[in-house]
């Protein structure tokens, strides 16, 4: 199987979900839309959860001790949200969400703009802040397979349908997002020639599913927490795990 043909199928399933997630929209009262979007929510966070328990690991906890791992998580998002909130990675999302909506649909009002750009940065960090994307990504680098992948590819086709209804056609855009990010780790699968140890891989799920918790928040309507800022935590994990390992 040649490698990244698992983030080649994703792309597919992201636009063709959007696809028809716009032609069910339209057909749609906006409160169908809206409780759409509620339990899209709600599945994020029940998502979130099982992806953040990855913090009582044992294989982290053996590496590091039993009272690190939350401290180690806390670190990453903290860290994380000061190099992003500094590199303004928020901000830099949401204009190139603006970008393609200037690309894809040309001059719209500003509340169809702001929609699509909603649309975007949302499906842009569901789809590429799970566990799966960066497994799954790493294992078909490494010539493992891309079945993980492929699992992914259709849970986001048919979280696509859904989002689309609620976010139109920002939804569809969000497929450069996971082509670039996708396509970067499974280059960089490749070239590391082997899987991260359990003990990193189980950081970087917990603190990947606390921002999909962040994710949920902005779903749900209850606080708009900028996510994208977060990002970086998601590097800085696997870091802070061999610096305490290193001076246990």
């Amino acid at each position: 199987m040649i490698a990244g043909t698992g983030t080649a199928v994703n792309v597919c399933t992201v636009l063709i979900g959007s696809a028809v997630g716009v032609l069910a929209g339209n057909r749609l009262p906006s409160r169908t839309r809206d409780l759409v979007t509620d339990a899209i929510g709600l599945v994020t966070l029940l998502i979130a959860g099982l992806s953040a328990v990855a913090v009582n690991e044992p294989a982290l906890a053996a590496k590091v001790g039993p009272h690190a791992p939350l401290l180690i998580v806390l670190g990453s998002l903290v860290i994380g949200g000061i190099v992003g909130s500094l590199l303004r990675l928020e901000q830099r999302v949401e204009g190139v969400g603006g970008w393609l909506q200037k690309r894809l649909q040309g001059g719209s009002d500003s509340a169809e703009r702001a929609r699509f750009i909603e649309g975007f940065v949302t499906a842009s960090l569901i789809f590429c802040t799970g566990p799966l994307t960066i497994l799954g990504s790493l294992s078909d680098g490494l010539g493992n397979g891309a079945d993980q992948l492929y699992l992914k590819a259709t849970l986001d086709g048919f979280t696509a349908i859904a989002f689309a209804a609620s976010f139109g056609w920002g939804v569809a855009a969000s497929a450069v997002t996971v082509l670039v990010v996708q396509g970067s780790i499974t280059v960089l699968g490749a070239l590391l020639g082997d899987i991260l140890p359990d003990a990193e891989l189980a950081a970087i799920t917990a603190a990947g599913g606390l921002m999909l918790v962040g994710v949920a928040l902005r779903l749900l309507r209850i606080r708009e927490i900028a996510v994208a800022d977060l990002l970086p935590g998601l590097l800085v994990a696997p870091l802070l795990v061999q610096a305490v390992a290193a001076f246990r």
